[in-house]
């Protein structure tokens, strides 16, 4: 699975950004998408996650009603809508997929990222 960020930018706060993930290759067999993000020195963290089959939704708790996460299947697509952007939101925002494959031995797990796309929110 190969995974491509666009949408990044620079936004004034209380704007708003789209970001996009491509998603390539064995796209079948992912069963969760998300967003994580990095701050500069800070540990990355998980900003929004959606499951594959019923779309369910979980959201860091300091973007809940800003930040909207959703995806288009029939074109490998991941969406991440933010709104009301604040200058803490400011990191470099990475799309993460895990995938699940059956093998002889049982089921396997694997975790795949992209290479990151830059949002800076002005104070």
């Amino acid at each position: 699975v190969q995974l491509v960020e666009s949408g990044g930018g620079l936004v004034q706060a209380g704007g708003s950004l789209r970001l996009s993930c491509a998603a390539s290759g064995s796209t079948f067999s992912i069963n969760k998408m998300g967003w994580y993000r990095q701050a500069p020195g800070k540990q990355r963290e998980l900003v929004a996650i959606i499951t594959s089959g019923d779309n369910s939704t979980n959201y860091k708790d300091s973007v809940k009603g800003r930040f909207a996460i959703s995806r288009d299947n029939a074109k490998n697509m991941m969406y991440l809508q933010m709104n009301s952007l604040k200058p803490e939101d400011t990191a470099v925002y990475y799309c993460y997929a895990m995938s699940t494959i059956a093998t002889v031995t049982g089921r396997r797990s694997y975790n795949y990222w992209g290479q990151g796309t830059q949002v800076t929110v002005s104070s």
